[in-house]
């Protein structure tokens, strides 16, 4: 066989095993989440923000998929502010999105009023996304402040206090 075509035939091969990398590479998805020890790191940071201000709160920590990492509840925080927390946890994580523009978004779209009638979604303020860059990787739920505005200061503290290992 002539070296020409024998290069030739290997350059086809080669493609064809490109090609089938590429598909299978399309098929397997690599994503970004939150670790045990960072969930841990911000719930604990959440109920500390909190406290420095008189707050007895619960945090709750998800990962991208709205699955619980983390949980803290303050020494004498009402066993209700679990449930809140990670419902304002799991509805920032599942919409991408801080539940208090959510929530303010709702109220002034009747289309948006809808997502109160969405199982499991809590738009009150406290539950803010955690991102490493652009990319969500979970989210902290904050519940027992007075008002959803002082429970998103303490979530947002806690993701400020964690931006380090955050990598952007």
């Amino acid at each position: 066989m002539h070296p020409t075509l024998r290069a030739g035939g290997l350059a086809v091969v080669l493609a064809a095993a490109a090609v089938t990398a590429q598909a299978e590479n399309a098929a397997v998805r690599t994503e970004k989440n939150i670790s045990l020890e960072l969930a841990n790191q911000i719930a604990a940071g959440a109920v500390a923000a909190c406290a420095a201000n008189g707050y007895a709160v619960a945090a709750t920590v998800v990962d991208r998929a709205g699955v619980v990492r983390a949980v803290q509840r303050a020494d004498n925080a009402g066993p209700h502010t679990l449930a809140s927390s990670e419902r304002k946890a799991w509805t920032s994580a599942s919409a991408k999105a801080p539940t208090q523009a959510m929530m303010e978004s709702a109220q002034k779209n009747p289309g948006a009023a809808n997502l109160v009638y969405l199982p499991g979604f809590l738009l009150l303020g406290g539950g803010v996304p955690i991102k490493a860059g652009n990319e969500v990787i979970g989210a902290v739920g904050v519940g027992g402040a007075p008002g959803g505005h002082l429970d998103d200061q303490c979530a947002n503290a806690a993701i400020d206090k964690a931006k380090g290992q955050l990598g952007g």
